[in-house]
């Protein structure tokens, strides 16, 4: 693990540091003045009641005393941890960012599904290259991925800081990441479907890892003519069996489920009261199927008709006995739970929601979903309880493939005009629901009812206040907000625009988190952070509290090798180092230690095929040492006790320096040598 780096924005607040001592000394009248006020200019400055250096820079830089308040509440000195840690899917970069809150800075770059240099992840070492290849499709090496929708491990619906999770959305995988070391150890690619949306989702206890699909197609991909849409063409959710203690998906006690040819969206688990259960959006009931090329309607026409779309409502419990049983059909050597089957073993119902929904999010209590629908103001509450009662009743219709589908007045608690474009919902500890309203652009608080009546002093279920945000808000994230005891206190709110926010860096800006202060629960919640991200589109975030990680400082033992969490057989102590060959197989035993290498010196010839064995025998704190040979692609990141191995074949001579490319110590410039290749015959 990397100590936490110093943050480009630390410069800035550094410079602010006077301004925020002397803040500290606001009399209350101006504090409250301080939250409310958007005016800018020296004489509001001067009136929260700063003093000579402070008061001058806060005049010099236009500083209001709402500026000074949002700063003193995000400024985390140097030396000092973040209260909380945020995960967000890295987008297009197919990586997840590690940013520590309040600072807002961002401290590592978790590699997962796309080569990254720096962690030699897929350059050279023989555990990342193996991971990378578990995400390979058919044959085709897939090395870019869309990173979609964290999801860290839970025990009893609460964050555990055990493990994260994440989708591809692009090539339909899905990653396990350890955080005891923050490595990716495993990509399992979906064997019946290309991409996939509604992953991933963990259940209360991590015992199951959900993938909801995207688009309808063939299941397997096989080759279905387009005008056999209705017929071929279908959706999908997986079920992904985890082994806490391994680490690891098992793909073999794994499952799906074939849905309707509708695109799912987004899914969660039921938590507490329905538990056991999990729900998936859809859209595109209309089942359009576009082709403007030819003079039909565009899919954002087509697939947008009807004044509703479907909540999936599974039964996960009665799915895991299905499948169990056997009652599955293979597809590419997977199980499949038919869509008649899971009819008929009551598995799968359906209830109306807004059209083109886009999230469904279960209370802390479990009792309530949230479903926003893009093309409608309101969030719509469904009660699982009424949900429960009209599945019992079985007073219902079907769809056009035989889903049971409870009737909307039946299973709906309640509706909140919220505003333009509604889509994802959050939840605090005060009472409160927060959705994200993508065209207005704003955040709405709502109230709760049921059992969260007494936290708030509103009546239940009401709007309470906007917060406006730039630009375009998708996702949301609460600290610790998808679990059964949220934190609240802090949002984070995921723009896709961030237009005029930051320094002009030509047409393809950087896309904008902001920051929220919630902890009033009034009408005050201030944007209090402006977080340019140089990737898109990152898309969700989880936000944990940061004394629930526990990460190794170094490997508990010389040796270890991060992917089969042991020491390596090929682990390499002082004094073992060595050279050997075998025909025209050279093994190398190297140990990396500051300043040097052991051996410094390797000879090898023209044709042979090596595997070099390197292990980092530093206990130090930090002490990582990296390696990296020109021309044949090697770079490696080797931290302390690790140990790696990589192979390749010379297929050119001549004379190649390696080095340690991470700064370790004062000599760090003398940590090399020479790989020299005698020309072959």
């Amino acid at each position: 693990m990397k100590v936490e780096a110093r943050s480009k924005y630390v410069p800035f607040l550094v410079a602010l540091s006077v301004i925020l001592l002397a803040a500290l000394i606001f009399t209350s009248c101006n504090d409250n003045n301080a939250d409310q006020s958007g005016a800018s200019g020296s004489s509001e400055a001067a009136s929260a009641g700063l003093s000579g250096d402070a008061n001058a820079i806060a005049e010099a830089r236009g500083l209001t005393p709402a500026d000074i308040n949002a700063a003193l509440k995000t400024y985390t000195p140097s030396g000092v941890h973040d209260e909380y840690i945020m995960f967000a899917s890295g987008g297009h970069s197919g990586q997840v960012y590690v940013i520590g809150m309040p600072s807002m800075r961002i401290i590592k770059q978790i590699a997962v599904f796309t080569p990254e240099p720096w962690q030699g992840y897929g350059y050279g070492a023989q555990g990342t290259m193996d991971v990378l290849a578990e995400g390979n499709t058919d044959g085709s090496d897939i090395r870019w991925g869309d990173t979609h929708h964290t999801a860290l491990s839970e025990t009893a619906g609460d964050y555990d800081g055990q493990f994260l999770f994440i989708n591809d959305k692009a090539n339909g995988r899905v990653a396990v990441i350890d955080l005891k070391d923050f490595e990716t150890k495993q990509l399992v690619k979906n064997p019946i479907a290309l991409g996939d949306h509604g992953g991933t989702f963990a259940t209360p206890d991590t015992d199951w890892v959900i993938e909801g699909g995207q688009y309808g197609a063939p299941l397997g991909w096989e080759y279905a003519s387009i005008e056999e849409y209705e017929s071929d063409y279908r959706g999908m959710v997986t079920f992904w069996k985890f082994d806490r203690e391994n680490g690891r998906i098992l793909e073999d006690e794994s499952f799906a489920i074939e849905l309707p040819p509708y695109w799912q969206d987004l899914c969660d688990a039921g938590k507490l009261a329905s538990e056991g259960w999990i729900f998936c959006n859809s859209f595109n009931t209309e089942m359009a199927t576009g082709g403007v090329e030819d003079g039909n309607p565009p899919f954002e026409a087509g697939a947008s008709q009807n004044d509703m779309d479907y909540l999936h409502i599974i039964d996960k419990e009665k799915a895991v006995e299905v499948a169990a049983a056997g009652k599955t059909v293979d597809v590419k050597g997977f199980p499949v739970i038919p869509l008649d089957t899971a009819v008929a073993e009551g598995i799968l119902y359906f209830t109306p929601e807004p059209k083109s929904p886009h999230g469904v999010d279960v209370t802390p209590d479990g009792k309530f979903l949230t479903v926003s629908g893009k093309l409608d103001p309101h969030v719509s509450i469904y009660s699982f309880q009424k949900i429960q009662d009209a599945i019992a009743a079985g007073n219902f219709e079907t769809d056009s493939y035989g889903v049971p589908i409870l009737n909307f007045d039946d299973v709906v608690e309640a509706q909140i005009e919220v505003g333009l474009g509604p889509l994802h919902t959050q939840y605090d500890d005060k009472g409160y629901a927060y959705t994200s309203l993508f065209l207005e652009p704003a955040v709405a608080r709502w109230t709760l009812g049921g059992d969260f009546s007494d936290l708030h002093e509103e009546e239940d279920w009401t709007l309470v206040t906007k917060t406006p945000v730039q630009y375009n808000v998708g996702h949301i994230a609460a600290a610790e907000g998808d679990t059964v005891s949220p934190d609240g206190k802090y949002l984070v709110s995921m723009n896709k625009w961030a237009i005029d926010r930051f320094a002009n860096v030509g047409p393809l800006l950087p896309q904008n988190f902001q920051l929220l202060d919630i902890n009033d629960p009034g009408t005050n919640m201030p944007v209090i952070y402006d977080m340019p991200i140089p990737d898109g589109e990152p898309h969700y975030a989880q936000i944990i509290k940061a004394d629930k990680l526990d990460p190794w400082e170094v490997y508990p033992e010389i040796g270890w090798n991060p992917h089969t969490n042991s020491v390596d057989p090929n682990a390499v102590q002082l004094g073992e180092e060595r050279i050997e060959r075998n025909g025209n197989e050279v093994e190398v035993w190297m140990t990396a230690v500051r300043s040097h290498f052991t051996p410094e010196h390797v000879e090898i010839k023209k044709g042979d095929h090596v595997t070099w064995h390197i292990t980092n025998v530093e206990r130090a704190y930090d002490a990582t040492h990296g390696f990296s040979i020109p021309y044949y692609n090697i770079n490696l990141s080797i931290e302390p006790g690790e140990a790696t191995t990589f192979e390749f074949d010379a297929t050119e001579d001549g004379v190649f320096s390696y080095y340690c490319t991470e700064f370790c110590s004062a000599l760090h410039l003398e940590m090399t040598g020479y790989m020299l290749i005698e020309p072959g015959e």
